[in-house]
């Protein structure tokens, strides 16, 4: 996801001027390329995120298109403040891009876990927030984060699923897709474990019959309300999986939506990390199994769920 990011980008700024990418001391293997062809809309701030995130304000008010960058949680909760005051409030054009969402440096433990990201950035008015679950949609967030006016959020992880477009679809905006089609159950699902949801899916249809639909929810906000009733109608069973925790991020946009619209669905399940902080150190593989969000857990999870 990183790779295809910085390549979307690379060709934004070379259409046009007005894009400018910061980042917090890091990324420089990445970077090489843009910076030295493009080395008047490249900035370091240093280790320093919350002054890169006051810098990025300050050029987004005078015209440009910033875009903030760094790990896990150092964009966004380290800059929470900054953001919320500076940049959205003022309806600046700040783009902030965190790598490694969920467990994607899951070696480096607690502080390098984005595991609240989602329901925080999501409960910040105007905040336009991107979760892609594959590569094709990482770099159509991308292009399209550059027309929305306001402050933007687009979460990115290591891993990621297969969202291969249909012939001709585009991309849009607060806009779910559906990757796989089935009328059993649904699985709304953001970021990379999509990779782990189409696992499962597809053992659960060659072994047990079961048709899953899998929706990919890659906008948190604006949210499509529209996507969520419409699974919960046709498929009576609805699971939703994020690499985050369980409290206020995807599975409670659903739940909200659902409720909202006075939609209750036969069965309903929230697969996401349960347990509070993630205090075990390892990759994001096998955090996955440990907090029963692999692919396995999901096949395990959604046979009870439908026998009940």
């Amino acid at each position: 996801m990183r790779d295809h990011f910085i390549k979307a980008l690379h060709a934004l700024a070379e259409e046009d001027p007005k894009v400018m990418l910061i980042t917090g001391d890091l990324g420089f293997g990445v970077f090489n390329q843009y910076r030295e062809e493009r080395a008047s809309q490249f900035l370091n701030a240093g280790v320093a995120e919350q002054n890169m995130t006051q810098i990025a304000t300050g050029m987004a008010l005078e015209g440009y298109k910033v875009f903030t960058y760094s790990i896990g949680n150092f964009p966004t909760l380290r800059c929470l403040e900054q953001i919320r005051n500076d940049a959205a409030y003022h309806g600046a054009n700040v783009n902030v891009v965190s790598i490694g969402g969920g467990f994607s440096y899951g070696q480096l433990g607690i502080s390098h876990h984005a595991t609240e990201d989602l329901a925080i950035m999501r409960s910040l008015p105007d905040v336009t927030s991107f979760a892609p679950c594959g590569l094709w949609e990482t770099m159509e967030a991308t292009k399209k984060i550059v027309e929305i006016p306001g402050t933007c959020f687009l979460r990115l992880d290591k891993d990621h699923g297969d969202d291969t477009p249909q012939l001709g679809e585009k991309f849009q905006v607060g806009k779910a897709r559906i990757i796989r089609q089935g009328n059993d159950c649904s699985i709304i699902v953001c970021g990379g474990i999509l990779s782990e949801a189409q696992k499962a899916a597809k053992v659960l249809s060659e072994a047990h019959g079961i048709e899953t639909r899998i929706i990919s929810m890659h906008t948190i906000q604006p949210f499509d309300r529209i996507a969520v009733v419409k699974a919960a109608e046709e498929t009576g069973a609805v699971i939703t999986l994020e690499e985050h925790t369980i409290h206020g991020g995807l599975g409670g946009a659903v739940a909200e939506a659902l409720l909202d619209a006075n939609v209750h669905p036969k069965r309903f399940l929230r697969i996401a990390l349960e347990a509070g902080f993630s205090s075990i150190v390892g990759s994001q593989t096998y955090l996955r199994r440990q907090y029963n969000m692999d692919s396995d857990s999901i096949i395990s999870r959604t046979l009870s769920l439908l026998e009940q």
